[in-house]
């Protein structure tokens, strides 16, 4: 089915932010209800899904929450100093880290299939562009493997290197290091995450308009590939870093400020769930949790709508054959490739 596109909005002044922002608010006015509507289910079943799996996690790691007890009684009772390890914790944690992204990823699949629709509906009521289910549901695949495939990408060469300058320069025991300390093998070696970090940084920016261009009709590999080719222009490396970036440091200011406010319910879920099962330091990390979790969720509901329909819209604009000439000669090449 050929993508449809917004023409209510036509660039025919020299601003194209406005000109998108415009389009953005346009779309997010019209269609409030079915967004809300959709932000309010995925953020609901999301916030569910995630408590259900936190208490699971929970249950599963009692053992250690009972040895950290134990062994913090017989440090009391042998009058010394108790410093627990969490070393066990972090492994549970970073074993379960991929469930709780897919969670992300799947929340976030949903709410782009339904933003990328009200775009590509533009103009027309609601009921006619934005409330098909079943086509929102045939796209979650390909948007799943969008996100799957552009992490992979992003961050398999930041952890590579990571873990490779950490065997040679980190400190191990009863280990001689590889390399001389202070040394430049040393330096670069040790340098190296922060550059991986920094190309890891420029690939994401090369493959944000992935997911929009999944929801439109592409394919995982096909939708990295337009993204690609979209924003390696002159018009779409601006625009797109353009727009990232407030919408980043407003998903970061979001999440700072609710996590600060949620901090009143860390003591009194402590409290409640020491009382409850007689275990401190499974009601301390619980305490540390839940104001994260409230944070994540209020920031995805206020961010995520603003976030896929901003990209959905410029997606829909660097690939419509209604930007100016400067711009379509810029992006013809790529997107005839």
């Amino acid at each position: 089915m050929p993508t449809q596109h917004d023409r209510t909005v036509t660039p025919t002044s020299g601003s194209p932010r406005r000109g998108l922002t415009a389009t953005t608010i346009a779309v997010l006015r019209r269609h409030r209800g079915a967004l809300a509507g959709a932000t309010v289910r995925v953020v609901g079943l999301s916030g569910l899904a995630a408590l259900l799996m936190t208490t699971a996690i929970f249950a599963l790691a009692w053992p250690l929450f009972t040895h950290m007890r134990n062994q913090r009684i017989w440090y009391h009772y042998a009058e010394d100093p108790y410093l627990h390890d969490h070393t066990d914790l972090a492994l549970v944690a970073l074993c379960t880290l991929p469930l709780f992204l897919l969670l992300l990823g799947t929340g976030g699949a949903a709410l782009q299939a339904v933003c990328s629709r009200a775009v590509a509906a533009g103009a027309r009521e609601p009921a006619q562009g934005v409330r098909s289910r079943a086509s929102v549901t045939a796209r979650l695949r390909p948007l799943l493997a969008v996100y799957a495939l552009r992490g992979v990408i992003v961050w398999l060469l930041p952890l590579v290197v990571a873990l490779v300058a950490d065997s040679l320069t980190g400190y191990h025991l009863d280990t001689p290091l590889p390399l001389d300390r202070g040394s430049w093998p040393y330096t670069l070696v040790k340098a190296s995450p922060v550059a991986a970090l920094l190309v890891a940084a420029v690939l994401r920016l090369a493959l944000t308009l992935a997911p929009a261009a999944a929801a439109d009709g592409l394919g995982a590999r096909a939708a990295l590939r337009r993204s690609w080719s979209l924003t390696w222009t002159r018009a779409g490396v601006v625009r797109v870093l353009a727009l990232a970036l407030p919408l980043a440091a407003l998903t970061a200011g979001v999440l700072r400020v609710v996590v600060q406010l949620a901090l009143p319910l860390r003591p009194l879920v402590r409290t409640l769930l020491e009382q409850a099962t007689g275990n401190f330091f499974a009601a301390y990390y619980a305490g540390i949790l839940v104001p994260v979790l409230v944070g994540i969720l209020v920031t995805a509901a206020v961010a995520l709508p603003i976030t896929c329909t901003a990209f959905a819209a410029l997606h829909d604009r660097l690939g419509s054959p209604l930007t100016s000439p400067r711009d379509a000669g810029d992006t013809a090449g790529p997107i005839a490739g």
